[in-house]
């Protein structure tokens, strides 16, 4: 069934508070970004039919054959932790939020939602229309404030970096992603609310909103990790950030530093290489390319470098052997990869679990699109466990006082829909 929208705002709203009634939904919204890759404007997967809940150990296995039983459209998400599947890794930080390292379910209900029209898959779509269009809803998105803790003290993380970097100057790595948690406990927040405000504030193009019974994502993400198109697989790796200008003369200013700034070229450069690596284990031999290198995109709250990797998939590789092949992506890792995730799962002090995951889906012909986890709120309403992390690239040129506050400016937009002030920062805990 196709519908005519006249209203997109209203009826995203409306369906999505249709959607957040069930136990399961998934919301991928690309914020009208223009993306020659996109397929939709809006995807809402609501209610399972059938599901795959999996934790690291054969959980690529166990999609696959989900997969296989459900030929149809899927969303769901992987867990950085899956990391410990295909590497000799383990995960001993503490994790107070309880996802599973994959989830993956065949919706009852699914809306695609491209231009100005809104394609309901269902039996019975008539009546899936009906229930949204009756839906009621408010423009007030009250938020109440909650107190944020941080695992690590400015002091503390600034000399963590040193430490790091002196893993760089031994040879030991190039380049790594160290993170850190920004924190709540006994957390009372409405998932709906937040997420309609995140993603005003935040608009980017992966934006997406995950509920699992008790789990939440709301996720404000700008990158893509991999998608499949036909034979073609393309990664959109990001790495350099710099704040928004006051002016679009402090804007051009502040992207043409980010466009030369040796740190950023360098941490991402190094990553794009990665990458490349990385999809020389799916692709056709001699076909891996570097599409486009040092991008520079506006969003919003930030501006980031952002390049484009592409290869046409090998046909013995299966699209989830292809996601194996490449995650967790390169830019939330380091290089050498493994010894980087090592070194990390040492630092930080928080499990990232669905943290530098991905979130993103299967259509009926095979092609996937999935983001990256960052810029994202993590919610456990039944233990009340609020969380959110940033993380940034180290390398040799890395100045740990900069590090620090790029965390600061990437963690803004949550901040913000959290309503907590800019003046007040976290404090450690």
């Amino acid at each position: 069934m196709i519908k005519r929208i006249t209203n997109l705002q209203t009826f995203k709203k409306k369906a999505l508070q249709w959607a957040s009634s069930f136990n399961v939904f998934c919301y991928l919204d690309s914020n009208n970004f223009t993306d020659s890759y996109s397929k939709f404007d809006v995807l809402i997967a609501v209610d399972a039919i059938n599901e795959v809940i999996s934790f690291a150990g054969a959980a690529y296995d166990e999609l696959e054959t989900f997969r296989k039983n459900n030929a149809q459209w899927i969303t769901g998400f992987l867990g950085y932790d899956l990391k410990n599947e295909t590497e000799n890794l383990t995960s001993q930080n503490i994790d107070h939020l309880n996802f599973p390292d994959l989830y993956f379910f065949a919706p009852k209900y699914l809306i695609l939602i491209k231009g100005n029209e809104a394609e309901i898959i269902a039996t019975n779509p008539a009546e899936v229309l009906a229930c949204i269009e009756a839906q009621k809803t408010s423009t007030v998105t009250d938020v109440t404030a909650v107190n944020i803790y941080q695992r690590f003290s400015k002091t503390e993380y600034i000399t963590t970096i040193e430490e790091v970097k002196a893993h760089i100057n031994r040879g030991d790595i190039y380049v790594t992603n160290f993170c850190q948690e920004f924190f709540a406990e006994n957390a009372t927040i409405d998932p709906l609310a937040v997420f309609s405000r995140l993603n005003e504030i935040s608009p980017n193009p992966f934006g997406s909103f995950f509920k699992w019974k008790h789990h939440y994502i709301l996720c404000a993400s700008p990158e893509r990790f991999l998608a499949k198109r036909g034979t073609k697989l393309i990664s959109q790796p990001i790495k350099g950030t710099a704040k928004r200008g006051k002016n679009d003369e402090e804007d051009k200013a502040i992207k043409n530093k980010l466009s030369s700034t040796v740190k950023e070229l360098q941490e991402n450069v190094m990553v794009v290489d990665l990458v490349r690596n990385d999809l020389t284990k799916s692709a056709k031999q001699g076909t891996v390319q570097t599409e486009e290198l040092f991008g520079i995109y506006s969003f919003k709250q930030v501006h980031q470098m952002i390049s484009t990797v592409v290869c046409e998939l090998d046909e013995n590789i299966t699209p989830i052997q292809a996601i194996k092949n490449t995650f967790p992506m390169g830019s939330m890792t380091g290089a050498p990869k493994i010894s980087a995730m090592q070194l990390m799962e040492y630092y930080e002090r928080s499990r990232r679990g669905v943290y530098s995951g991905a979130i993103g889906y299967f259509n009926p012909d095979d092609d996937f699109d999935f983001n990256v986890v960052i810029r994202s709120l993590l919610y456990n309403k039944q233990n009340k466990y609020l969380s959110f992390q940033a993380g940034s690239a180290i390398t040799y040129h890395a100045d740990a006082e900069s590090e620090y506050e790029e965390c600061l400016l990437k963690v803004r937009g949550i901040m913000e829909a959290l309503n907590q002030p800019e003046s007040s920062p976290p404090s450690a805990h």
